[in-house]
């Protein structure tokens, strides 16, 4: 298996993590929902109510995230390789590694420390678009890429 897709294949994991994760929360928030009654103290009554059909809000939207990275994630052919910086794309660099993909965090692979980062980021924003041996400029320092996958 390629480099290209273990990160891949550690991006979706990661976001099958989290939808399930939301995905309890939402189930959780409607059975309290269901079996609360109404009980004497109205007013706490509906508070608490109002309160979890907040939190329903909450993971409806996180769970909307989880399906935009996603969708995202799935625009990406972890067979294709790329000399200019993309979507999809692995960038090393002399400072840090990137998956351009969606923003999940840390992937390690073989002790190699790589960012999956998304294309609204402010680094892939500095990214996109350059070759090996091409550099650019984060917080006042000089950076090369020095490999694209």
């Amino acid at each position: 298996m390629n480099l290209k897709q273990k990160l891949f294949n550690l991006t979706r994991e990661i976001l099958n993590e989290r939808l399930k994760v939301v995905q309890t929360t939402i189930l959780d928030i409607q059975t309290a929902l269901l079996s609360e009654t109404k009980s004497s103290a109205g007013d706490k009554h509906e508070t608490g109510r109002a309160m979890a059909q907040l939190e329903r809000e909450k993971a409806g939207q996180q769970l909307a995230e989880i399906q935009k990275q996603f969708e995202v994630l799935n625009k990406i052919n972890p067979n294709q390789e790329h000399h200019i910086v993309a979507l999809g794309s692995i960038v090393f660099t002399k400072k840090a590694n990137y998956f351009i993909s969606t923003s999940v965090g840390e992937l390690q692979h073989k002790n190699i420390r790589f960012y999956a980062i998304s294309m609204a980021s402010p680094i892939a924003g500095l990214l996109v678009g350059k070759t090996i041996n091409e550099s650019y400029l984060f917080r006042n320092e000089e950076i090369t890429i020095t490999k694209i996958i």
